[in-house]
C-alpha cells in the first residue's frame, strides 16, 4: 500500500508524455500570445492604415483579427491527434504538420517557419538601427531647429547591433532567455502607448488639422494611381506581419496544464490575447493615422511626425531597440537550434560539433564555449546583418516578411489539418468554406508580397549603400 501511494505521489509529477507537469494557465498563455503579437509591426500601421483609408483601413485591421483567431482555433484542436483532448501530443507546430498531414508538408511548413525566422532577425536590424538614428536626430532637431539638416547613416549602427547580437547569441539555451523574453514584452508594450499617448496629444493640439479620407491617400495629390495600388497591396503586407503569431500557437498550448483540456484553455486564450493586440493595433492605426493624415510617416515613432517632447520620442525608441535586442535572439535561438542539432547528427564524434570549453568572465560567471556554435551563429549575425544594411527599407521588408509567413503558416496549414483531422467530405459546405478562406487569403498574400518587392526595387533604384 505504501509502495502503490509513493508511485503515485511521483508519478504525479509527470504528464502522459513522460515531461514534468505542465503548469501555464489561460492567463500565462495569454500573455504570451500578447508578447508574441505586438512588436515592431505595431509601428507601420499607422501609413497601412493611411494607404487603405478610413473604411478599409479599420475593415482590414478587424478581418485579419478575425481571420488570425479562427485559424488559432483550428490549430488548437491540433495539439493533440488524433483526439483533440485525449489523444497523442504534438509539441510544435512542424510535430502537427507531420502527425497530420504527413508526407513532405512538415518540410514545407518548416520551410515557410524558418524563412519567418531569418526575415524577422533582419527586419528587427534594420528597425532596431533606424530608432537609434531616430534619437540622434530628435536631440538634433530639438537643439538646432526642426528645419536642421540632421542627416545619418544608418549602416554604422546596423553594425554595432549585429556585434551585439553575436555576444548575444553565444547564450547557449534559450530558456536561458527567459529574463529577455519577459524586458521585450514589457518594453513592446511601452513604446505602443508612448506612440498612442503622442497620437492622442497631437490630435487634440490647437490648430491641428490634417487631411484624412475615407480611401486614404488620393491620387494625383498624394500618389499617382500606380503609387496607390502598390502601397495598398504593401499595407495589406504589413497588416499581416503584425498579426502573425500562428508558428508559435502549439508551442505555446504546450505549456499548458492538462485539466481542463489544453485546446479549450488555449482557444480562450487566443481571444483574450488577440482583443487585446486588436485594441492596441487599432489605437496605434486609426489614432497614428488621425494624427498624420495621408503623410503618415512608414513608422510612426521615427518618421517625425512627433519632435516634440524630444525626451519621450527618445524613450519610445530606446524601448525600441531594447525590444528588438530580445526579439533577435528570441526569432533567432530556433534557427541556431536547428543547424547544431542537425551538425551533431551528422558528426556526432567531431570535437568541434560536441566539446564544450568553459570559460571563466569576471563578474560574469562560467561562459560555455562551443566551437561550431561561435562560428556559426557568429556567421549567421553577420549576413544577417549585411542583408540588412544592403535592404534598408522598413516597410517593404516587413510587407514582404508578412506576406510570405501569412497565408501558408495563418492559413493553409491550420485548414488543411481541421479538413484532414475530421475528415471533412470533399465539396461539403464546410470543404468549400475552407477552400475559400485559403484562396482568398492566397491572392492577399500574394498582392502583398508582389507590392513590396516592387517597393523595394523601386527603392534600391535610388538608393545609395553606406551613403
Amino acid at each position: 500500500m505504501t509502495v502503490e501511494s509513493s508511485f503515485s505521489l511521483e508519478d504525479s509529477k509527470y504528464d502522459d508524455d513522460g515531461r514534468s507537469k505542465r503548469t501555464g494557465t489561460c492567463m500565462t498563455a495569454s500573455a504570451h500570445i500578447v508578447t508574441a503579437v505586438i512588436g515592431s509591426g505595431v509601428l507601420s500601421l499607422a501609413w497601412a492604415v493611411a494607404q487603405l483609408g478610413w473604411i478599409a483601413g479599420s475593415v482590414v485591421l478587424m478581418l485579419f483579427s478575425f481571420i488570425t483567431y479562427f485559424t488559432a482555433c483550428l490549430l488548437c484542436d491540433c495539439y493533440r491527434y488524433p483526439d483533440p483532448v485525449h489523444g497523442t501530443r504534438n509539441r510544435t507546430y512542424i510535430e502537427s504538420v507531420k502527425s497530420i498531414l504527413g508526407g513532405y508538408q512538415h518540410k514545407l511548413c518548416g520551410l515557410a517557419q524558418y524563412i519567418n525566422l531569418v526575415g524577422c532577425t533582419i527586419g528587427y536590424t534594420l528597425t532596431a538601427s533606424t530608432s537609434i538614428v531616430a534619437i540622434k536626430k530628435s536631440n538634433c532637431f530639438h537643439k538646432n531647429g526642426q528645419e536642421a539638416d540632421c542627416a545619418t547613416a544608418n549602416y554604422p549602427y546596423m553594425i554595432i547591433f549585429g556585434v551585439f547580437q553575436i555576444l548575444l547569441s553565444q547564450i547557449p539555451d534559450f530558456h536561458e532567455l527567459s529574463w529577455l523574453s519577459i524586458v521585450a514584452a514589457v518594453m513592446s508594450f511601452g513604446y505602443a502607448s508612448i506612440g498612442i499617448g503622442l497620437s492622442i496629444a497631437k490630435v487634440a493640439e490647437k490648430g491641428h488639422h490634417l487631411e484624412t479620407g475615407l480611401t486614404g491617400v488620393v491620387i494625383g495629390v498624394d500618389v499617382t494611381s500606380t503609387k496607390k495600388m502598390w502601397n495598398t497591396f504593401q499595407a495589406l503586407g504589413n497588416i499581416a506581419f503584425a498579426y502573425c503569431f500562428s508558428m508559435v500557437v502549439v508551442e505555446i498550448q504546450d505549456t499548458l496544464k492538462s485539466s481542463p483540456p489544453e485546446n479549450k484553455t488555449m482557444k480562450k486564450a487566443s481571444l483574450i490575447g488577440i482583443s487585446i493586440t486588436t485594441f492596441f493595433y487599432a489605437l496605434c492605426g486609426i489614432l497614428g493615422y488621425a494624427a498624420f493624415g495621408n503623410s503618415a510617416p512608414g513608422n510612426f515613432l521615427t518618421g517625425f511626425g512627433f519632435y516634440e517632447p524630444f525626451w519621450l520620442v527618445d524613450i519610445g525608441n530606446l524601448f525600441i531597440v531594447i525590444h528588438l535586442v530580445g526579439a533577435y535572439q528570441v526569432f533567432a535561438q530556433p534557427v541556431f537550434s536547428l543547424m547544431e542539432t542537425w551538425g551533431s547528427e551528422k558528426w556526432p564524434q567531431s570535437k568541434m560539433m560536441t566539446k564544450e570549453y568553459s570559460v571563466g568572465i569576471p563578474l560574469v560567471g562560467i561562459w560555455r564555449v562551443n566551437m561550431f556554435r561561435l562560428i556559426w551563429r557568429t556567421i549567421y549575425v553577420i549576413i544577417t546583418t549585411i542583408v540588412a544594411i544592403l535592404l534598408p527599407f522598413f516597410n517593404s521588408v516587413v510587407g514582404l516578411i508578412g506576406a510570405l509567413s501569412f497565408f501558408p503558416l495563418t492559413v493553409y496549414f491550420p485548414t488543411e489539418m481541421y479538413l484532414t483531422r475530421l475528415k471533412v467530405p470533399k465539396y461539403s459546405s464546410m470543404w468549400i468554406g475552407m477552400k475559400l478562406l485559403s484562396v482568398f487569403c492566397f491572392i492577399v498574400s500574394l498582392v502583398a508580397a508582389v507590392g513590396s518587392i516592387q517597393g523595394i526595387i523601386s527603392e534600391l533604384a535610388i538608393y545609395k549603400p553606406f551613403g
